[in-house]
C-alpha cells in the first residue's frame, strides 16, 4: 500500500510550476501506461492552458487549489477547490484562471 499527501504534492508542484518556463508541473500519483487507472497532479500558473486535446478515456478533474476553466466546443465549466468536473469525450482544453492544482483521473480502456 502507498500513501501520498495531495496537499504536499500540490504545494511542491505549484512551486515547481512557478519556476518552470512553461508554467506547469505534473506528477503521476498512481498508474501509468501499464494501468487502466491513472491519477496525475497537474499544477499550472495563472493563464496557462493545456491546449485542446482528445480525451483518452473516461476522465475527471478534481480541483485542489485555485480556479480552472474546462472548455469543450462552445461549453465551459468553471471549477474551484473541491469541485469535480467530468471531462467530456469531445476535444477540450483546460485553463488556469489563477494559480491552480488539479488531480486528473483517467481510466483508459485496454485495447
Amino acid at each position: 500500500m502507498r500513501k501520498a499527501s495531495l496537499t504536499a504534492l500540490a504545494r511542491e508542484h505549484l512551486e515547481a510550476a512557478g519556476r518552470s518556463t512553461n508554467g506547469r508541473s505534473a506528477h503521476t500519483v498512481y498508474g501509468g501506461h501499464e494501468h487502466v487507472l491513472r491519477q496525475t497532479i497537474i499544477a499550472m500558473t495563472a493563464g496557462q492552458v493545456l491546449a485542446e486535446h482528445e480525451n483518452p478515456g473516461e476522465a475527471t478533474v478534481h480541483v485542489l487549489q485555485g480556479r480552472v476553466q474546462l472548455t469543450a466546443g462552445e461549453e465551459d465549466w468553471n471549477g474551484s477547490p473541491g469541485d469535480l468536473i467530468t471531462v467530456p469525450s469531445a476535444r477540450h482544453s483546460l485553463t488556469a484562471v489563477e494559480d491552480s492544482v488539479i488531480l486528473l483521473t483517467v481510466a483508459v480502456s485496454r485495447r
